[in-house]
């Protein structure tokens, strides 16, 4: 990916989609939500770069399902709006740098001709909802696309020039650990400019909602979710493919209850990365660690302590009760390129 880009956002609701996925509650979003005009795109982008500092990178970002499903009239009306209000703010003065938009879509809503569209109205990145490559999954998710329409219109985005970035899910209908690994390596053979993960949650009023409370779906917890995002990680890091999103974005909604169970948590990113920190910790303890009772210090990388101590010290409980420890601190090292270091182990009770 590139460098690191202002976001303005602008909410779509999914109009046009003709699928009911069972984790989405599409009905509804669209029945509520009024979509925004091409007026109220264009004053939303100059209200948002007039609060920027001049010189940034920006990227205004249509938010909300399916752009390439909505009428092609009102697509290119929300474009034209876009760059108006971009190309308007640099004659009044604003600079900023590398400019574009980037919109999310199906993968069975995008082709050669499509993409050259995007490309031509300075769509420069594009964000597929692939979810899963297993097919029986897509099936009982009511997906309404292929594993090979995801391959196709991978594809078409890179060979047309624009950036990719995929999404897949966890805990599906029908899912397993080893049918995520599968997409996770599938992912990885398209080789996307950036991955979201969202692991599942039952959101109020949608088909798996119901099908939770039948007993048909197990849910898939934030434990689960944790556990197997862990495995990820390194895959996507070896690769190099930047995890640009872990867990579905926190929001008053999800959080006052719409989540009624599944993998929803507001900090699921951080949970992520302490339970990778748990894991390195251990290691790195194992081998240092002779007898019980020692005082032990660990070394992180600058701004990485918070997550090396795990959410109300979940980390430095669970160690310290494995290793026996009389005490165990962690500290931060701004010169650091290991991820973790033993900085002493010993029997010193003053620490």
């Amino acid at each position: 990916m590139s460098a690191k880009k202002h976001i303005i956002p602008v909410f779509v609701p999914h109009l046009g989609c003709p699928f009911d996925c069972v984790f989405c509650d599409q009905r509804g979003i669209s029945g509520i939500i009024i979509p925004p005009s091409p007026d109220d795109v264009y004053n939303q982008i100059t209200i948002a770069l007039q609060k920027l500092p001049h010189g940034k990178a920006v990227q205004v970002a249509f938010f909300g399902g399916s752009f390439t499903a909505v009428p092609l009239s009102f697509q290119n009306e929300l474009l034209d709006a876009a760059n108006c209000a971009l190309s308007d703010a640099k004659i009044d003065g604003f600079t900023f740098k590398n400019a574009g938009i980037r919109i999310s879509t199906r993968p069975d809503f995008i082709d050669d001709e499509i993409v050259a569209r995007l490309i031509s109205k300075n769509v420069t990145t594009i964000e597929l909802g692939a979810q899963s490559m297993d097919e029986a999954v897509l099936t009982a998710s009511g997906r309404g696309h292929t594993a090979q329409d995801v391959i196709d219109a991978s594809k078409a985005v890179k060979n047309g020039g624009a950036a990719l970035i995929l999404q897949m899910m966890t805990g599906l209908p029908g899912d397993t650990t080893e049918k995520s690994l599968y997409t996770a390596r599938e992912i990885i053979k398209l080789n996307p400019d950036g991955i979201r993960i969202y692991p599942t949650v039952i959101v109020n009023g949608t088909r798996l909602h119901e099908l939770w409370q039948s007993g048909e779906y197990k849910e898939h917890t934030v434990e689960d979710a944790v556990e197997l995002c862990v495995k990820f990680v390194p895959l996507f890091g070896d690769a190099g493919i930047p995890i640009i999103r872990l867990g579905l974005n926190p929001s008053d909604g999800l959080t006052a209850g719409d989540a009624v169970a599944g993998a929803y948590h507001p900090a699921f990113g951080e949970l992520v990365r302490s339970r990778i920190y748990l894991d390195d910790m251990r290691e790195a303890l194992r081998a240092a660690v002779t007898e019980q009772g020692c005082n032990a210090v660990l070394s992180v990388r600058r701004g990485q302590r918070s997550a090396a101590t795990g959410q109300h010290r979940c980390n430095i409980e669970t160690l310290a009760y494995e290793f026996v420890l009389n005490r165990l601190k962690i500290v931060e090292n701004e010169a650091q390129k290991h991820k973790i270091v033993v900085v002493s182990v010993d029997n010193d009770r003053d620490m």
